[in-house]
């Protein structure tokens, strides 16, 4: 089949399938990069405000030490709120399975 998008061939259902999952498979690749890139720039932005108060040349220990503090507490706060939203996905997934099943 000749088009304006030079010759294209049908797909089977299987791999119209396999296309679609691959593709759906790097749409959540770039998502999780670009939600790992926000983390980090939230991050980065709340630290420097919260710890860098006389920006220089080089960062004084005081500075390092609270950069340091404010980035293990930011990384913590994500791991237990991450947590949290997956065990709640799970729990609404089987809940709502379960109410399926009942009908």
């Amino acid at each position: 089949m000749s088009s304006l998008f030079g010759n294209r061939t049908a797909l089977s259902a299987d791999e119209a399938r396999a296309k679609a999952a691959q593709i759906k498979q790097e749409v959540e690749q770039q998502l999780a990069l670009a939600n790992a890139q926000e983390l980090i720039n939230k991050m980065n932005e709340k630290c420097f405000t919260a710890c860098i108060t006389k920006p220089g040349a080089a960062l004084a220990p005081n500075d390092e030490a609270c950069l340091m503090r404010c980035t293990d507490r930011f990384l913590e706060a994500f791991n237990l709120i991450s947590a949290k939203y997956v065990q709640r996905v799970q729990r609404e997934r089987e809940s709502s399975s379960g109410a399926a099943l009942l009908q």
